[in-house]
């Protein structure tokens, strides 16, 4: 038989000693889009310590509309070596581009990395930065509710030798870094520079080149990447999403060494 409070405590205790787990990491990351899952799963397979935090209910980023909620995502030759890495399958359309499912590539991803080791927390926001010694070196988080109803409830803070912001266009680590401290970025301007308009081939260049260590402690990676570097946006087209994650992975990985 049943008891509900049974289940009530099977989940708070699970959960707490989850959450506790993770108060001191190796890698903290911002934003579950494509980006942020792949560079969590080659940072958990080479077993460092990661978790990753969303203050959506869904996990995938921009990755489950496709184009235009046309359900298909783009990737060419060098996205689809990651693709393969990750075990993840991808039809040939033409000559150096692959299509496969928006919402398969999304769930793969999320299995594929938690499988890894990776502890992704959804519904979850991240609202500042811890900052020491001129460095970034961990999150402070609250519930993404708090932040949706407007009310003052005090957040909880989390170490970590590095933190990748993976959020997206918005760029959120990043800009509160900026906003707060009034730090000089390892930009060309020394700020964040904002995301330009479409050009896939060159935002898919760009966003691979862009993925770096932006400021002590703080990665950056994907459309933060661009947002904060000035590259170009691509759409629909993936490529460059995973290879960031992955370049934004091996390079922390080399740092933590």
């Amino acid at each position: 038989m049943l008891n509900e409070v049974t289940i009530s405590q099977a989940i708070i205790t699970t959960y707490m000693n989850k959450l506790m787990d993770v108060l001191e990491l190796d890698v903290a990351i911002a934003g579950a889009g494509p980006s942020g899952l792949v560079a969590g799963y080659y940072l958990a397979h080479a077993g460092k310590k990661v978790a990753l935090f969303d203050k959506k209910l869904s996990i995938g980023g921009g990755i489950w509309g496709g184009g235009m909620m046309f359900n298909e995502i783009v990737v060419q030759d060098e996205g689809k070596e990651v693709l393969d890495e990750l075990g993840i399958p991808a039809k040939p359309f033409t000559k150096g581009y692959y299509t496969l499912d928006s919402v398969d590539a999304a769930a793969s991803l999320v299995y594929t990395s938690i499988r890894a080791g990776l502890r992704i927390f959804n519904l979850i926001n991240v609202e500042d930065i811890v900052y020491k010694s001129d460095r970034v070196c961990g999150l402070v988080i609250n519930w993404s509710t708090v932040e949706m109803t407007g009310l003052h409830v005090d957040p909880l803070t989390l170490h970590s030798s590095f933190v990748l912001d993976a959020t997206g266009h918005p760029a959120n680590i990043t800009q509160a870094l900026v906003r707060k401290m009034g730090v000089k970025l390892g930009t060309p301007t020394g700020s964040i520079m904002g995301e330009r308009s479409m050009d896939a081939n060159l935002g898919e260049r760009h966003t691979v080149e862009n993925t770096r260590e932006v400021y002590p402690g703080l990665f950056v990676s994907g459309m933060a990447a661009n947002a904060v570097y000035g590259g170009y946006r691509m759409g629909a087209v993936f490529g460059g999403m995973f290879l960031s994650g992955k370049k934004a992975a091996h390079e922390i990985i080399g740092k933590l060494s």
